[in-house]
């Protein structure tokens, strides 16, 4: 197997050598878990842009990774925060996103998708109103429906800017969910994700702002899906997950605790609509044909060593775990660069990466060692590590 010399978490250069890639097996969907990946996009290098401020994306290969989630029988949540929404990826930009992708999709029987709706043109500001919230959320709702799609309803940044207490968020959500036409999936995204979201649904006390959610969702079951969490705490997932409407699902978004949260307990399961999902899906997939199969043990052998992988990914600052995920589609062939939208590509160091590089190995999620050397040869060599 290929061998390299890799920075450790102390920056000493230690020799590696790389494990056979783990071979999972597939299975066809349904899974007995809905399983969304929310997908990374690829940026255009060869674009004459600004990379800060930019977003040029290389739509081929955008769409050409949604196809492989595709076959491999995830869903893909689309133009989220894993996209870059809101770190690069504009509004106009998710809506061709959304656009190619829901076209893509209906080549491919079974290919499920959901999409992102937000606030997101709308700059939040001491001058926005809540009533400016709601135009701005039924106009991304609108545009989203118009073409077809299923709603992912995104936190709002503007939102958290603009309420005075729980009632805006009330009032917001009452709004918009009695104007959708297909049932959406809420999005609660944690503060670790995004800062700005800090004290959503109108109190900074987790257990207090879920009882504002938990009236949202229980005033509307009928047009909920389902909610999609993302504290990263599996305590408070599961104390929510037990307190939902009947039919009404719980989709992790705990990147930290997703494997134990799948697979559930005596009172019931999360399914995924995952960030992590994104560079570990084939391993996903052979879990979730374990789990078919009822087969906790292969189910948990499959993805015990990605949560190590996932937790290094998603560490502080966790709203830079794009990143990794992107990092993890170059050494794995999906593009042929490592480029991001917005430049962020610089926002972890060479050690982050090559501890990542361990991690992906022994999860055996190094689809062709030998590119992955290469890749990672070259970026050590920026680094000034031959």
């Amino acid at each position: 197997m290929p061998t390299l010399t890799l920075p450790d978490t102390n920056g000493a250069l230690a020799l590696f050598t790389t494990s056979p890639p783990r071979d999972f097996a597939r299975a066809t969907p349904p899974f007995p878990r809905v399983a969304l990946a929310a997908a990374h996009v690829v940026a255009d290098p060869r674009a004459e842009q600004d990379p800060w401020l930019d977003a040029k994306i290389d739509w081929d290969r955008t769409i050409a990774f949604r196809k492989h989630l595709w076959s491999l029988g995830l869903g893909v949540a689309e133009a989220m925060d894993t996209a870059q929404r809101g770190m690069g990826l504009d509004w106009a930009a998710a809506q061709q996103l959304i656009r190619l992708s829901l076209e893509a999709a209906r080549d491919i029987p079974g290919a499920a998708i959901a999409s992102g709706a937000g606030t997101d043109h709308l700059a939040p500001g001491p001058d926005v109103s809540v009533d400016d919230v709601i135009r701005a959320y039924e106009e991304q709702c609108e545009a989203v429906e118009a073409m077809g799609g299923r709603i992912i309803l995104m936190a709002s940044r503007a939102l958290a800017k603009a309420a005075r207490g729980p009632q805006d968020y009330v009032r917001v959500y009452d709004r918009v969910l009695s104007q959708v036409k297909q049932p959406v999936i809420i999005h609660w995204l944690g503060e670790m994700f995004d800062p700005a979201l800090e004290g959503y649904w109108g109190n900074h006390d987790h257990m207090v702002a879920m009882e504002t959610a938990l009236e949202v969702i229980h005033a509307h079951a009928g047009k909920v899906d389902g909610v999609k969490i993302s504290l990263l705490d599996d305590r408070k997932e599961i104390l929510m997950r037990r307190r939902l409407p009947k039919g009404v699902r719980m989709y992790t978004g705990d990147d930290f605790n997703y494997a134990e949260l799948i697979a559930g307990d005596e009172q019931g399961y999360s399914d995924a609509l995952l960030g992590i999902f994104d560079p570990i899906a084939p391993a996903v997939g052979g879990a979730l044909a374990a789990l078919s199969r009822n087969d906790l043990s292969t189910f948990h052998d499959i993805l015990a060593p990605t949560v190590p992988l996932s937790r290094h990914i998603f560490k502080a600052p966790t709203r830079f775990y794009k990143t990794g995920v992107v990092f993890m589609a170059w050494l794995n062939g999906h593009q042929d660069h490592f480029v991001m939208v917005g430049g962020q590509q610089s926002t972890r160091s060479i050690r982050h990466f090559s501890e990542l590089f361990r991690l992906a190995d022994t999860a055996g999620l190094l689809r062709d060692p030998d590119l992955a050397v290469a890749r990672m040869k070259q970026l050590l060599a920026i680094h000034g590590i031959a």
